[in-house]
């Protein structure tokens, strides 16, 4: 499946050319296996005082990472085992209000709000193409558009474009407006962005390792991070498109899972207390994307510690991107996830995206190094 993501600098160069503006150890098996628990979580969430606020606690331990489900992506494959340290990580995506805050306080500029560098995009590029003029550099970000039918799926740029003028005040570009939306993720944030609030806040990016840990609550190899049902009592579980009510991408008054986020905490969490982790808004992660770095863990004797990605990103399944881009995870999934096409609101998928590119569904939540709370530390 073609990364919509990983290849967003071709779609800006495109939209160069066409409209004048930078738009440019489990055994493998073939059914879902069924979840089991771990061990049974306690939901252990930071006061504020003592510890972290608005964070749990993750308490360290070894997991299956990846998946060898019938729906798992290649690059998903195979399960592995894998032993994490403690942390505390944020029950929830950093909001609109959380990063209005960081940009008053700190007088931050958002990637999207800048001119746009050539060297970035350059680099997800086929060589040899040469710098488009320097008045079509404009700032602006790649928002989700829909088409008007239903279209080919391989061509994703039929619902996606660079808007100039998007950022994380204006999501889907001038116009669009996050006002009465403070507590919805925060999205059209680069890596670059989070990096930057990380530091002002005193957190870092989880680990991939991490994040699918944190995600799982203690379900191991569960094909949700609620379980195997994907609607337990026909009740829904996270924010994604849901196929029934319209098909992807085709945008109408009844295509469920165009209109966006939700605000955060809508849905119940999971077994460590942490609200959508998969759904909403894609999750930017610390490592560099590697499509085989999972194929690489596996051949590890006993349990990979805290692994920390590959030393550089390396996809090549992305058609007119370098195999070598620059490339960092993203984890859980958006509201643009759907059965039809990018059924990644499951905790072991995984995608990469050029770190440089703030996209309409793709926010973050941090982590912070701190000691375990007094009842774990004794324990």
């Amino acid at each position: 499946m073609l990364s919509i993501n990983a290849s967003h600098r071709k779609l800006l160069w495109g939209s160069v050319a066409a409209l004048g503006v930078l738009a440019a150890a489990v055994a493998a098996v073939w059914q879902s296996p069924s979840s089991t628990a771990l061990a049974e979580p306690i939901v252990v969430i930071g006061d504020g005082v003592s510890t972290p606020a608005d964070m749990a606690w993750v308490p360290s331990g070894s997991f299956q990472m990846g998946s060898d489900s019938k729906l798992a992506q290649a690059n998903e494959r195979p399960a592995h085992a894998v032993r994490v340290g403690g942390f505390w990580i944020d029950i929830a995506h950093v909001t609109n209000d959380q990063f209005a805050e960081f940009v008053r306080q700190a007088s931050y500029v958002t990637t999207a709000e800048r001119k746009p560098d050539w060297e970035t995009i350059r680099v997800q590029l086929p060589p040899g193409i040469p710098a488009p003029p320097d008045e079509v550099l404009v700032p602006g970000a790649m928002v989700f558009v829909g088409t008007d039918r239903q279209v080919d799926l391989s061509d994703y740029s039929q619902w996606w474009r660079y808007v100039p003028g998007a950022n994380w005040r204006h999501p889907q570009g001038p116009g669009s407006s996050i006002e009465g939306r403070g507590d919805h993720p925060v999205v059209q944030v680069s890596y670059e962005d989070v990096l930057a609030y990380a530091k002002w806040v005193g957190k870092r990016l989880p680990t991939e390792a991490e994040w699918e840990y944190a995600a799982r609550g203690g379900l191991e190899q569960a094909t949700y991070v609620w379980g195997d049902e994907l609607m337990p009592d026909g009740k829904p579980m996270a924010n994604y498109w849901d196929s029934k009510l319209g098909t992807f991408p085709v945008v109408s008054p009844k295509a469920g899972g165009a209109e966006g986020t939700l605000p955060a905490r809508t849905f119940p969490p999971n077994g460590y207390g942490l609200y959508d982790m998969t759904g909403n808004a894609w999750q930017w992660v610390a490592d560099w994307y590697g499509a085989d770095y999972f194929s690489k863990q596996a051949g590890a004797k006993g349990p990979v510690a805290d692994p920390r990605g590959p030393e550089k990103a390396f996809d090549p399944s992305d058609p007119g991107v370098p195999a070598n881009a620059p490339k960092r995870v993203i984890r859980g999934g958006s509201f643009l996830c759907n059965e039809s096409y990018c059924l990644s609101y499951r905790p072991s998928a995984r995608r990469g995206s050029d770190p440089y590119s703030p996209m309409s569904h793709v926010g973050f939540r941090l982590v912070k190094d701190a000691p375990a709370p007094a009842a774990q530390a004794a324990s």
